[in-house]
Order: structure tokens, then sequence, then C-alpha cells
């Protein structure tokens, strides 16, 4: 990531050089657009790392969701930083106008710069496609339901990044075909606009989990499954899922265990209980189990005390 950042940021210097010397309004925006992806993969970087860090005192459940509020400030960066210059810059030129250069160098720097996203785009898909492919589902809905932000801002970017390239070379031909600056106006507005809905994608998203976010319907329904299939447990009274990082989940339940059963046996059935989730699903790190009087014992003990 930190080379992928190096490599934004000279892939930013260069578009700002192209875009000086052609006078285009869209490579301008495209180089605020590389500046903002610079200044994501640096947050993602901080995230990623700070939100490794283990467990302690002070933070007994670790810094899992600190990886969340560094991908919000990307997310913030990506449209402040490229949405909001991008939509400003192509008004203004449509607008005021603006004489257009030479855009053979630009044509250069977006081919490049084409290549090197396109790589780039390429590594995600794949590492998403594999880590889907691990899951069971469909990569399109692994993308949207991760909890990895860090990889569904890379990905997404990525795409964004294509995208923009696209525009603004048509911003450019449009302008090289007619001499109206008009093209690369509209060109610099539908980047901006691309940054802003990729921007309130990712922040919407790290949004949800730093909120809290339950685990998907399927694996709460399979955590549940675990969990009778332990003995001397009878019923789950309440199930409670939580997402703390990408590889962190939180499970804490209400059980209700047979009322013949000794201490004993609930301790073991609580150690077995959590081994087994563990085994199915490695990404639970926390399971708490709060054994509870079901129903019955309820009822029995009212009818007993009211006797």
């Amino acid at each position: 990531m930190v080379v992928a950042a190096a490599a934004n940021l000279g892939i930013a210097l260069a578009k700002l050089v192209a875009g000086l010397i052609s006078g285009s309004s869209a490579m301008l925006s495209e180089a605020a657009h590389s500046v903002a992806d610079t200044v994501t993969e640096v947050m993602l970087l901080t995230a990623l790392r700070r939100g490794a860090r283990p467990a302690d005192e002070e933070h007994p459940l670790g810094h899992g969701a600190e990886r969340y509020i560094w991908a919000m400030l990307a997310s913030v960066a990506t449209f402040v930083g490229g949405s909001v210059f991008s939509l400003y810059d192509g008004i203004h030129t449509l607008v005021a106008g603006e004489e257009l250069g030479d855009p053979l160098v630009s044509y250069l720097v977006l081919a490049v710069a084409f290549l090197l996203e396109g790589f780039s785009l390429r590594t995600g898909l794949r590492q998403v496609r594999g880590t889907a492919r691990l899951l069971g589902m469909p990569a399109p809905r692994y993308l949207r339901r991760t909890p990895d932000t860090a990889v569904k801002a890379v990905v997404m970017e990525d795409s964004a990044a294509l995208i923009g390239l696209l525009l603004a070379a048509g911003g450019l031909l449009g302008g090289q075909l007619t001499g109206s600056g008009a093209w690369d106006g509209v060109a610099s507005v539908l980047i901006g606009l691309l940054l802003a809905y990729v921007a309130w994608v990712l922040g919407r998203s790290n949004a949800q989990l730093l909120i809290g976010r339950p685990l998907p319907a399927e694996v709460r329904a399979g955590v549940r499954e675990e969990l009778l299939s332990v003995p001397h447990i009878v019923d789950v009274l309440e199930l409670t899922t939580l997402i703390q990082g990408p590889r962190e989940m939180l499970v804490a339940a209400k059980i209700d265990f047979r009322d013949l059963a000794s201490a004993e046996q609930v301790e073991w059935a609580c150690e077995e209980a959590e081994a087994q989730l563990r085994e199915r699903y490695p990404t639970i790190r926390r399971v708490y189990l709060d054994p509870t009087p079901g129903r019955v014992q309820r009822r029995r003990s009212a009818e007993t005390g009211a006797d």
C-alpha cells in the first residue's frame, strides 16, 4: 500500500503538469483525484496498523473499530480533496470557458495511469474473488457486505480511477474535435459526481460498522445451530452478534441449559460451544454465554413462589 500511495502521488504530479500544459480542467480534476487517492491510501495504511493492535487493559475489546474511523476519514478526503475540487473546476470551466493547449502530454499521462490503475484493480479483484470463493458467496455480494472496508475502498477507488481517466480522455477528445472547452468542463463535473458517489458509499459502509452491524443472517443461523448442537443446551433465548473488525466478531447469547445440568456440565457446555463456534467461524474472537432460565423454568419458579 505504501508503493501504491507513492505511485498515486507520482501520477498526480504527472497529471498536474499535463493539465497545466493542456489547460484541461478534467486533467486538473484527475490530479486532485490522484492526490485524494494518495491521502486515502495513507489513511487506510494507518487504519490497518492501528486496528491490528491487540487488546489491552484500556481497550479490552481491542482496536478493531479504529479501522473504520480512519476509513471514514479516508472517504471524507475523497469527497473534499477530489469531488469538491472537480465540481468547482468543472463548473468554473463551463461558465468562464478555457483555452485548450496541446493535449498530447495529457493523452500519454492518461494512458500510463490507465495501465497502472488497471493492474491495481486486477490485483484487488483477484483478492476479492479468492476470499468470496472461500466463503462460498458471489464476489459482488462479498464486496457489498464485507467488513474489510480497506479492500472495498481500494477496489472502488481503482474502478473510479479508470472511469475518471476515460472521462478525462473523452473531455480532451471532445474539446480537440470541437474546439470547445465545454466538453472538458462536463468531464470534470462527471468526475466530481463519480467521486462523490464513491465517498458516499464508503462513508455509509464505515458508519454502519461504527454504529454496530451484526453478522449476516446466515451466519447468525449457523451460530444458533452450533449452540443448540452442544449437549445440555436446550434453547438460545437471545443472540447478539457484532462485527468489531474485518476478522474480529463477537457473539453473546442468553442460553437455557437443561434443568438438571450440574454446574460442571454447564461450564463444560460453555467451553464446548465456544470451541465449536471458533472452529466453524475462525473470525469469531469473543464468545459470551449467559445461563438464563427458560420460559418453562421461569413459570415453574413463579408457581413455586406463589405457593
